[in-house]
């Protein structure tokens, strides 16, 4: 199935792997992330196959997932940006981290072959101010001796919903180029200064692949699917890195996530040779008193498998699974933290 297919509202079979007796199907309901849709879906697809309880998924980016999550109208919502300690405070909400993954820049261009360009995040943010106009400017031809680069103008594509991809590329350009941290800054939406916006990763992939000279950003599985052209980056250690699953591992391996309040961490710019640049966990927001428990506790349910099953079929789409000391972690702050309305625990 295409990827345009594959995000539109999803309707999957999940099972209940808590009951230990028959249960009537239950469909849970979340929202939001779009970088986590391909391995949601896969995950989802591997749960069904024990029970007959569905997960209606709907991938419309992360600023919507909040907003639907504080409105109480989902289960569960999914953001690629940690939330603060405050702001899910004041809404009542936890979060933890089901997956990471990478952002990578893809180009459509003409006698370029996929990973041959290079870019660094200063040039890459200069493109983004519209500075940097065309594929042929000096800034880039430094970076690329020998290629032949051609002289046409290059258009920006950019995502026009609220974005935890676009929060982590956003983050990602800030700490590299001091310009665009004070002209367009970090969010899952900003006010970018050029281009034309795609609604979703695989919005964003649409327009590049329809314009020619024209650059983006997507999470690397809407990449692979896509066959898009992608670009190697220059890492914060100075080497140009291909995207990858070790790569990605790479950055990860820095997290902390016991000292990061709220499991609040951001793996963008991380020290290491072989590091990736931009890479991000999506996060779970629940409300800490549920109002329905049974709900609550199957969409507990669904993460505990994938946390446990679901780690061949993130390596296959080139995710990075949650370490299994923190999926202890993340548990242990369930119990602690998820409670009925009677004030027990739902896990």
């Amino acid at each position: 199935m295409r990827m345009k297919q594959l995000l539109a509202t999803i309707l999957i079979g999940t099972t209940a792997a808590f009951a230990s007796t028959a249960a009537l199907a239950m469909d849970v309901t979340g929202a939001g992330s779009t970088f986590a849709y391909p391995i949601y879906a896969k995950w989802a697809e591997m749960y069904k196959k024990t029970s007959g309880n569905g997960l209606n998924y709907q991938s419309i980016g992360s600023g919507a997932g909040i907003k639907q999550i504080k409105a109480k109208t989902v289960d569960f919502g999914a953001s690629d940006m940690p939330l603060s300690v405050e702001e899910l405070n004041e809404a009542g909400l936890m979060q933890f981290p089901t997956i990471m993954g990478g952002v990578v820049t893809i180009v459509n261009l003409d006698g370029i072959a996929p990973g041959q360009l290079k870019l660094t995040g200063p040039v890459l943010a200069d493109i983004y101010l519209g500075k940097v106009t065309k594929w042929n400017a000096p800034e880039i031809a430094a970076l690329n001796p020998g290629v032949k680069l051609p002289a046409e103008d290059i258009t920006v594509v950019h995502r026009a919903d609220g974005s935890g991809t676009s929060f982590l590329f956003t983050n990602y350009l800030s700490q590299t180029n001091a310009e665009f941290k004070s002209k367009v800054g970090a969010g899952t939406a900003v006010k970018w200064a050029v281009g034309v916006g795609g609604k979703g990763n695989d919005g964003v992939a649409a327009n590049v692949q329809r314009i020619k000279g024209a650059i983006g950003y997507v999470e690397w599985a809407y990449s692979k699917k896509n066959k898009l052209a992608h670009t190697q980056l220059k890492n914060h250690d100075g080497n140009y890195l291909q995207p990858g699953d070790e790569a990605f591992k790479a950055a990860a391996a820095n997290a902390d996530w016991a000292k990061a309040p709220g499991f609040g961490v951001v793996l963008t710019d991380q020290p290491g040779k072989a590091a990736w640049p931009i890479v991000g966990a999506t996060f779970a927001l629940m409300h800490k008193q549920q109002a329905n428990a049974a709900k609550g506790k199957e969409v507990l349910s669904f993460f505990d498998y994938a946390f446990k099953n679901g780690t061949a079929a993130a390596a296959e789409l080139d995710y990075v699974p949650m370490p299994v000391a923190v999926v202890k972690e993340v548990e242990a702050a369930w119990k602690a933290n998820l409670k009925d309305t009677s004030g027990k625990s739902i896990w």
